[in-house]
């Protein structure tokens, strides 16, 4: 059984759709639905069309990616079209994180939905992390000092908007200013819209209207990459600065488990 036969059965068994069910939404024959997860021909291109818009997963996620360890949340819909992996795994079936490059942060409003940008992102394990889906993002400027510019946010993705926690620090990313990183005050009841407070007092509070938000990921943790020059601040070094804090923290939570 090869990657697209098993994914075609995955995605109806999280539907809990019957293979009679999933022919009719989709129009074809029942013993199409059985010869496809069965491996015993080839989807068309008419079917993938019709079972990627069903689905609401893109046809080149379908085809290339082996979608068997998603469970009922590892599919969110943002919007009508895009669709995030929470999890990522390496060969050893650990979670991965992506890096959001700094020098090319701001081509995330770009990117952020489009899966073969996502995909090409370098990737960590940091094994201390909590259950969900975390990405690194890097902080520009000093609106929320002690956290300065520079630094890296390891983030979990809110798949609720609605659901964010006043007095906490999220990264947002907006259609129009992009990606920032800020403490929120959730005034979605009251007036459709998030409050966005700077830790530094230098810097002034403003509104974000629900409808402009794209994304939310609240923060996990940071690293400080001051004590380092801005010639060491490549990619591989960000990698490898987080990798010896999940080694530090792993060992640590052992201890403190004994």
């Amino acid at each position: 059984m090869n990657i697209l036969s098993k994914n075609i059965k995955h995605l109806r068994n999280l539907k809990k759709l019957t293979q009679e069910a999933l022919a009719e939404e989709l129009s074809v024959t029942r013993s199409r639905i059985s010869s496809y997860e069965e491996n015993r021909s080839s989807p068309t291109i008419e079917f993938l069309i019709d079972f990627s818009k069903y689905f609401k997963i893109p046809i080149d996620i379908i085809i290339k990616n082996d979608l068997t360890k998603a469970n009922d949340v590892s599919f969110i819909e943002v919007g009508n079209k895009r669709v995030l992996f929470p999890i990522t795994v390496d060969s050893e079936n650990e979670n991965l994180i992506e890096v959001i490059p700094a020098k090319a942060s701001a081509g995330y409003l770009l990117g952020y939905d489009d899966p073969e940008y996502i995909e090409q992102l370098e990737k960590i394990k940091l094994p201390f992390l909590p259950t969900g889906k975390h990405r690194a993002f890097p902080i520009k400027g000093d609106s929320m000092l002690p956290m300065k510019d520079g630094s890296y946010v390891v983030a979990e993705f809110v798949e609720d908007i609605k659901n964010a926690k006043s007095g906490y620090s999220y990264i947002i990313v907006t259609k129009n200013d992009g990606m920032t990183y800020k403490r929120i005050e959730n005034l979605i009841e009251e007036k459709g819209c998030f409050l966005l407070k700077p830790d530094n007092p230098s810097y002034q509070s403003y509104q974000v209207p629900i409808s402009e938000v794209l994304e939310l990921w609240k923060f996990t943790c940071s690293i400080n990459t001051q004590e380092y020059e801005e010639h060491e601040l490549k990619i591989s070094s960000i990698i490898n600065m987080f990798q010896d804090l999940g080694v530090e923290l792993s060992s640590l939570k052992k201890q403190y488990l004994k």
